[in-house]
């Protein structure tokens, strides 16, 4: 028969059997024993930081804790390796080393000196001001000091915050700061461009222009098939050049020669000789329209691209094709040239840049950042990086390997044309007859110009194909539809008061695409 309890008792017997099971709790840490936890923290002070225990170590951590010995049973003073030092700055003397050479370091023939006062304290003024003031303040080295140290982030320090040691006058300061994002830093200032000259004799739209090395004039190739070269202090026209079958697109005059080479889509390729203003040397085996040329800026090498899918490398002597850089899976439209590798940049309607070994005449690196056809490329004058024009966007790349840098954003149109000049203005201009004016450092676009079209054409005939800065850097060139070519020059009245900055420090949005 079963005994009945009442509810009091059966809980009471509930409590105590729940009582019994937990009384023992095993989570529960062992009571600490001071002399074993003594002798662990010695050992783990000799092994783990023996090397730096001679360092100091900030004084505000012992103020912290509210001195030596409040609350904290194993203070500085009971650590073995600092007994008998006080807290102030100490200069320690060497370590030990043996009495003579070939004597084994043993305790009886260690030496050890140590500075007297005065050297001490020749020591401590000849530190640096704010150095010694802020070693005055420490005593031996903390964690912290020992992870920075060894060049390894502490532990503790919670992710997305950087540690800011600011040191002005000897005091440190430390505080944590929340990583900023980053800001578009302020654009160099640089003087509005204004339309001074229009020159006109083309009787058809203007496709490329090159400034002669010693800036005494210029030439332009035009889609009447004629080559006119241009006096450029007054605008006049010196001299007509005819023998292309078609548009001219590309012409560029040598340093290293009087020579003025051509191209157009007639597939020609022709060198000039400016003394007898007559076609000396033909370079043929394009097959199709050429779109651009360079010269390479060291060696007597010409590169040509063209609507072929190729790039082909000539030598000027003798004519000989050294390379053709195929690759390319649609028309080349831009060809440059430098001394540095890559010596060789194209940009093609495939929508890709490739950067060439010219000696192994094979591809280096493909861009495929653009989404849309890239018409032009410029190197920079100074810095090892080059600039792309695209319809979705120009891009800025660094040498040698085509690292990305950022995007300038806002001229909607089809780029045809890019200049830069050693100040970091960076020109771009399209075929709606719009010229974007960028400041290259920062990607801030200073001005924007539409020239009006020469009167008699219709607006529609507003574009601009190629502009280039003449050899002072002081005029810009650009070759239109309209048939003209428009000088422009700085404001020489502008200043930062008259035309300031429109800038406001805006978190960088650089996308990679």
């Amino acid at each position: 028969e079963v005994q009945k309890h009442s509810v009091h008792t059966l809980v009471f017997r509930s409590l105590k059997r729940t009582h019994d099971m937990f009384v023992a709790d095993n989570a529960k840490p062992i009571p600490l024993d001071e002399e074993s936890h003594k002798v662990k923290m010695s050992v783990k002070l000799r092994t783990e930081y023996g090397s730096v225990l001679h360092m100091p170590t900030l004084k505000e951590n012992l103020r912290e804790k509210g001195g030596p010995n409040s609350g904290d049973p194993y203070a500085q003073k009971q650590f073995p390796a600092n007994q008998g030092q006080e807290l102030e700055y100490m200069i320690t003397g060497t370590h030990p080393y043996p009495s003579g050479p070939g004597v084994a370091l043993t305790a009886d023939t260690k030496v050890q000196r140590m500075p007297s006062e005065s050297a001490a304290q020749s020591l401590a003024v000849a530190l640096p001001a704010s150095q010694s003031r802020l070693d005055a303040t420490r005593t031996a080295a903390g964690v912290g000091d020992i992870y920075r140290h060894a060049g390894i982030a502490e532990r503790s320090q919670p992710p997305g915050m950087a540690v800011a040691l600011v040191e002005a006058g000897g005091n440190k300061n430390s505080a944590l700061m929340a990583k900023k994002a980053p800001t578009m830093p302020k654009p160099q200032w640089h003087p509005p461009w204004k339309l001074y000259r229009v020159i006109s004799g083309h009787l058809g739209w203007v496709r490329c222009i090159a400034v002669e090395p010693g800036n005494q004039w210029f030439v332009t190739g035009s889609a009447d098939r004629t080559i006119k070269i241009w006096d450029l202090a007054s605008g006049k026209l010196k001299l007509s050049l005819t023998g292309h079958i078609s548009t001219v697109r590309g012409v560029i005059v040598s340093a290293r020669s009087p020579y003025l080479f051509s191209c157009g889509e007639d597939k020609q390729v022709k060198c000039w000789d400016l003394e007898y203003n007559k076609v000396i040397r033909h370079y043929h085996g394009h097959l199709s329209a050429v779109y651009g040329l360079d010269l390479h800026p060291t060696i007597d090498v010409l590169v040509t691209c063209s609507r072929d899918s190729t790039a082909r490398i000539w030598d000027v002597r003798t004519k000989a094709s050294v390379h053709t850089l195929s690759g390319h899976t649609n028309a080349v439209a831009t060809v440059k040239c430098q001394a540095a590798e890559p010596q060789i940049i194209t940009g093609s309607h495939d929508t890709t840049i490739r950067l060439w070994d010219l000696v192994a005449g094979k591809t280096r690196v493909t861009l495929t950042n653009h989404k849309k056809s890239v018409r032009a490329v410029v190197l920079h004058p100074r810095h090892y990086t080059f600039a792309s024009g695209s319809p979705d966007n120009i891009k800025q790349w660094k040498f040698p390997d085509g690292n990305f840098i950022q995007n300038l954003s806002g001229h909607n149109a089809i780029i045809n044309t890019l200049a830069v000049n050693s100040d970091g203005v960076l020109v771009s201009g399209a075929d709606n007859g719009t010229m974007h004016l960028w400041d290259w450092r920062t990607g801030y676009n200073f001005q924007r110009v539409h020239a009006a079209v020469q009167p008699g054409s219709l607006d529609s005939e507003s574009g601009i194909f190629a502009c280039v800065f003449d050899q002072s850097e002081s005029r810009l060139l650009t070759a239109e539809a309209d048939k003209t070519i428009k000088v422009y020059k700085e404001d020489d009245t502008a200043t930062e008061e008259t035309h300031p900055i429109s800038w406001k420090p805006e978190i960088i949005k650089r996308k990679r695409f």
